[in-house]
């Protein structure tokens, strides 16, 4: 049986969420995920902790083996050409179960609808490293366990259109198409 290690991850972006609906990736079964990015310097610290963690895993669960930097859940933004990625080590997490999501007083449930936190808020989150060694291959993972929204931040991707200013107003006949 794999140990497990918690980790809390205070003030990091999101990115690529998919924590209210779990999405497939290849086929394979439907997964709730998600990316926190820490920044290399501010946060070197914190990813030192993280690599001991992964480190002592390796260690304890596979038997020293060395692994692939895809084959660990703490990988380096600046191999990836994301949008906020540069200068950056990022946790990649996953589970089949939904995370609780929840809003700065830690008890509120958030739901979609209520449009946070999305790619690039400051959230928290609580993650599990685990080490898989089974017929799939040796790796470390993480579970996506809690994320806590923070703060709104630059959103990442192209901003939300905004509809009053991009469609002209109907008449009230509605019979005349608009060019395109």
């Amino acid at each position: 049986m794999s140990e497990n290690k918690q980790l809390i991850l205070s003030n990091v972006r999101l990115s690529f969420p998919a924590i209210f609906t779990a999405k497939s990736v290849n086929d394979g079964d439907p997964r709730y995920s998600a990316n926190f990015l820490l920044d290399k310097e501010k946060d070197a610290k914190v990813i030192a902790k993280i690599t001991a963690a992964i480190n002592g895993l390796i260690k304890s669960e596979l038997d020293g083996k060395k692994l692939s930097a895809d084959k660990v859940c703490l990988r380096d933004g600046d191999d990836k050409d994301y949008d906020g990625y540069a200068g950056q080590m990022f946790v990649s997490a996953a589970n089949k179960k939904r995370p609780q999501v929840v809003d700065r007083d830690s008890t509120t449930p958030l739901v979609e609808a209520d449009d946070k936190p999305v790619a690039g808020d400051y959230v928290d989150a609580v993650v599990r490293l685990w080490a898989q060694n089974n017929n799939f291959g040796k790796r470390i993972n993480a579970s996506l366990e809690v994320v806590r929204f923070r703060k709104s931040g630059e959103h990442f991707g192209a901003p939300k259109v905004d509809p009053s200013q991009v469609l002209p107003d109907l008449d009230d006949d509605d019979g005349e198409d608009f060019p395109v």
